[in-house]
């Protein structure tokens, strides 16, 4: 197969890109606009690797998406998006431009050029905020309540649009809270981490009692893979790790395994319309496709601890911006492209 994967530089797109050159046979292009979030640096192994190649190009361009996708493609999953939910507060607009005008563009081109299937990778911010039980289904009503999560919304019901409009062969997907290698150092699991090795304070929203269902980026990669190759076309899928954690006891347990004091904890004014509690019902996709995470939290977070220590160069070159030169560096080439089209 010859995927296309938009947003592949970022956290989650980078780590999927690096698991089918690893455990596939099949080519990828990435194409990434390479905001602050999308490092190239993150799939430098891959640069002379004969299946992978790098074209630089936003998504809500049209014109830049008409020619990357003149290659063809067995099939797009488009990852790229603004995520952050804290700048979403700041500012929507690019929010909007991303992940609704982006999105929408690429469902347009994807009907244009015959795409045989279409992933979108989405999230389990769409559905709200649940109380103290129960859990999110396919089925949920969708309760945005950031801009991040409402703009995220509105590009899987333009993914829905197409699919029942277009007859596009689409799928949504929504994960649950990723932790991993490469997630860049603003959010949560790599802020404390980081942090907590340089004796830092730990910021902690509000009582630190908000509830999040956490799941190793490497199980997510596998679950996009079982939906590329086997999911159905206009269904939505879950895709969670079946294990939830108060904000406060997984930077308790960052400070165990980094032996650091509770002292550290710093509780901060709680964020606007901060949801309290996500956790998605994965039943589906462990019955219809035969997968179940199998990295348990206690393990993947040492692993990721471990990560952070042995990439210290790798943090210091996000947070200096020195890896948004890394294709200036690496190669003297005017569009910043990698590309074997």
């Amino acid at each position: 197969m010859k995927l296309l994967i938009t947003g592949g530089a970022g956290f989650i797109g980078s780590n999927f890109i690096s698991h089918i050159l690893k455990t596939t046979k099949f080519s990828v292009v990435n194409f990434d606009v390479l905001t602050y979030a999308g490092n190239p640096e993150n799939l430098a192994e891959f640069d002379s690797t004969p299946r992978y190649s790098f074209v630089r190009g936003d998504i809500s361009d049209s014109k830049a998406v008409e020619g990357v996708l003149s290659a063809g493609f067995d099939a797009l999953l488009n990852f790229a998006a603004e995520t952050h939910v804290d700048r979403s507060i700041l500012n929507a607009a690019d929010f909007i431009r991303t992940n609704v005008v982006g999105t929408q563009t690429l469902l347009d081109a994807a009907r244009r050029h015959g795409i045989p299937r279409y992933v979108q990778i989405s999230t389990d911010e769409v559905y709200g905020s649940l109380g103290a039980s129960g859990r999110f289904t396919e089925t949920s009503h969708l309760a945005p309540n950031s801009p991040y999560s409402a703009s995220k919304a509105g590009a899987d019901l333009l993914v829905r649009a197409a699919c029942r409009t277009y007859d596009l062969p689409a799928i949504v997907t929504r994960c649950s809270n990723n932790y991993g290698p490469f997630q860049f150092p603003e959010k949560f699991v790599p802020l404390m981490i980081l942090n907590a090795l340089e004796g830092k304070k730990l910021p902690v929203y509000g009582d630190g009692l908000y509830v999040r269902d956490w799941i190793h980026v490497q199980d997510h990669c596998r679950a996009l893979e079982r939906v590329l190759l086997e999911g159905q076309p206009g269904e939505v899928y879950n895709i969670g790790g079946s294990d939830e954690r108060r904000n406060l006891d997984v930077v308790r347990r960052i400070l165990q395994l980094t032996e650091r004091s509770d002292e550290l904890i710093q509780h901060v004014q709680d964020r606007p319309g901060h949801d309290r509690r996500y956790a998605v019902d994965s039943s589906k996709i462990e019955r219809s496709l035969g997968w179940k995470p199998r990295i348990p939290f206690e393990e993947g977070l040492k692993e990721t601890i471990q990560w952070y220590r042995e990439n210290e160069t790798w943090v210091q070159r996000v947070r200096s911006g020195a890896y948004l030169k890394y294709y200036e560096e690496m190669y003297d080439n005017r569009d910043h492209t990698l590309s074997r089209l």
